[in-house]
């Protein structure tokens, strides 16, 4: 933490100065993974968060629209503190605002102990259970986003950027007409946050941008920064860059796919057996029974808001039935062909909604439980994906998720109670306040008729 360090600050504080940087961000997750924080003169830095930033814990219970949620010790135990300590290894130079660096924050509580609900704390818990086994955890993050921009004449007051038919996996203006992606591409290269590819989706205004693996903080860290990066951009190009799972009914949904494996203490990896069935290793078997066994509560952090349920269904390229297969993109984990270093499973379950850090945090949690306990996966998927008589059904909504992942006391355990706790009631009050909104569905369907 920062206040047993005051060298380091003050080391970070003289090469931000040297590197003609004088403003400091401190940022960190909410439960949603929008990035809370603070602007801090460099000049004031080491003095500043010496003994931590503070802020309101109930930070953790602000929904979008500003509402505060009762969390455990948030309003009704009367506001009190969380303690943000800068991870000063963390510092990058933001490319497009000349004179700023960003550093991630750890969260604590006043008495030092870290923040149950802090998304990056999650994590850390979860990699130091591997840690036990003697396993690294390795991550590779694969987000999709849409790019829209504001018409008054539409419903929702935003269309899709470059609409046209038919553009998937080209490049250039045919599909990005002002040459967004490009230059996104760039800003976030010059960012240092490891992105290596980018390419058009299947909808109209639909992008993904692919991050390089590695351990898996640091890939949440960087998926981390690379939502904030990728909404940024898009303000300062006038247009609204978003994450949501699916924000139209005549288009397919934003996934967010995770790619998983491990290596031991020296390097080696552990998915790979050339012996083994597929390829595969009993570790890695175990692994993939582990996420199958706890995808219902894993739903429910990997597809975190009401919306993410309409994503799902036949046909959709997102996952349906709880399953397994082989390079099989209609399952909900796949193996790429890849063996050796490159074996690995994919995580096809998440939408691009989710929190990066919780969503690596329940594939990890999920796949320790498997592998702790020596779990074998049912017979892998072949051909059509989709056929629910091969394969239970994922949880159909968020509240049936939210139950899953109450009841999952193994998953719970490893993920932490609490954070178990306040995630379920943020989640809950979400549900309460969708159920009491009157849509423009409802109107359209009931007011003529009825």
């Amino acid at each position: 933490m920062g206040h047993f360090d005051e060298d380091s600050l003050r080391q970070l504080a003289e090469q931000l100065r040297a590197d003609g940087i004088d403003i400091v961000r401190i940022g960190y997750s909410d439960l949603i993974g929008t990035e809370r924080g603070r602007d801090v003169l460099v000049d004031r830095f080491d003095r500043t968060v010496g003994d931590g930033v503070a802020f309101c814990r109930s930070v953790y219970g602000t929904s979008p629209m500003g509402d505060v949620v009762d969390i455990a010790g948030g309003l009704s135990a009367g506001l009190p503190d969380i303690v943000a300590f800068p991870d000063v290894a963390t510092a990058r130079k933001v490319p497009w605002e000349p004179g700023v660096a960003h550093v991630i924050a750890d969260v604590h509580n006043p008495d030092g102990s870290p923040s149950e609900e802090s998304p990056r704390m999650v994590l850390r818990r979860v990699v130091e259970r591997f840690s036990e086994l003697g396993m690294t955890p390795i991550a590779g993050p694969e987000l999709e986003f849409y790019v829209v921009e504001k018409d008054d004449s539409a419903a929702n007051g935003y269309r899709r950027y470059g609409e046209a038919t038919g553009n998937v996996y080209v490049s250039g203006l045919k599909g990005d007409p002002e040459n967004l992606l490009l230059g996104s591409l760039r800003e976030l290269a010059a960012y240092d946050i490891d992105v290596v590819a980018a390419n058009h989706e299947f909808s109209s205004g639909q992008f993904e941008i692919n991050l390089w693996h590695s351990e898996a903080l640091d890939a949440a860290d960087r998926a981390f920064r690379f939502k904030t990066a990728v909404k940024e951009l898009a303000r300062r190009q006038g247009k609204m860059a978003t994450f949501m799972a699916k924000p139209f009914n005549d288009e397919g949904g934003s996934g967010f796919h995770i790619h998983f494996s491990t290596v031991d203490d020296e390097g080696r990896p552990l998915f790979d057996d050339p012996a083994g069935e597929d390829g595969l290793s009993k570790t890695a078997r175990s692994a993939i029974a582990g996420v199958l066994a706890h995808a219902p509560a894993l739903a429910a952090i990997s597809n975190p808001t009401i919306n993410s349920y309409k994503r799902f269904g036949p046909d959709t390229l997102a996952p349906w039935l709880v399953d397994w297969g082989l390079d099989n993109r209609s399952a909900m984990v796949r193996i790429p062909p890849e063996r050796g270093r490159a074996s690995r499973m994919e995580l096809r379950l998440g939408d691009a909604s989710a929190n990066p850090y919780l969503a690596i945090a329940g594939l990890l949690a999920a796949a320790y439980l498997g592998i702790r306990d020596g779990l074998e996966p049912p017979a892998k998927l072949e051909g059509y994906g989709y056929d629910p008589t091969r394969a239970d059904k994922l949880p159909g909504d968020l509240g049936t998720a939210l139950a899953a992942l109450e009841e999952d006391k193994d998953l719970a355990e490893i993920l932490g109670p609490e954070f178990v706790s306040t995630f379920v009631a943020y989640k809950r009050n979400e549900l309460e306040r969708f159920g009491q909104y009157v849509t423009d569905w409802e109107f359209r369907e009931y007011a003529y008729h009825l």
